[in-house]
């Protein structure tokens, strides 16, 4: 059902909500007589206050302040400004801080490599894992080119990766 078809089955509009003439060009020529159903017209707008007295300002309230001579000269003028500096001083210390630890942690672990680098445990270990993971790494491509690569062989390797993983950590131990 459309909305004219709706709106004709509803109440009809009285003589005096009809009696308001469209606001078209031809509604505004003089000649125009014919009245069709409308909304009434608007009403004007209701100005509330006085012209007088809305431009004085009350010298005497307390929201009303002086501000020093020497305001321009001072380094921090607002509120917000000192905030703002608050903060990126602030910033900068968390930013120091990291920095600071982010160095001795580089440190440490680049003397717990040079620590181990005479462990045989810890240089079998790496050269293990670097063969593995190119045989690995030759097996896939291989696999690939012929069409054979699938996400099920994926899977197993990675199984069998993890198991020697930590039989190997268990092992060197």
């Amino acid at each position: 059902m459309s909305y004219a078809d709706a709106a004709a089955k509803g109440p009809k509009q009285t003589p005096e909500e009809r009696s308001v003439p469209l606001a078209t060009p031809v509604a505004l020529s003089p000649l125009y007589t014919d009245f069709r159903s409308a909304a009434p017209r608007v009403g004007g707008v209701y100005k509330d206050e006085s012209e007088s007295t809305a431009s004085l300002i009350d010298v005497d309230s307390p929201h009303v302040t002086a501000v020093d001579p020497n305001f321009l000269q001072q380094e921090v003028k607002t509120t917000t400004q000192a905030e703002r500096l608050e903060r990126e001083a602030a910033e900068a210390e968390q930013k120091a801080a990291a920095e600071e630890s982010q160095k001795k942690s580089r440190k440490a672990k680049a003397n717990g490599i040079l620590a181990n680098s005479g462990n045989p445990v810890y240089i079998g270990n790496a050269v293990l894992a670097t063969l593995v993971g190119a045989g690995l790494g030759f097996g896939a491509y291989r696999k690939h080119v012929e069409g054979k690569l699938s996400w099920e062989l994926v899977g197993l390797v990675s199984g069998a990766v993890g198991a020697f993983g930590a039989v190997d950590y268990f092992v060197s131990k």
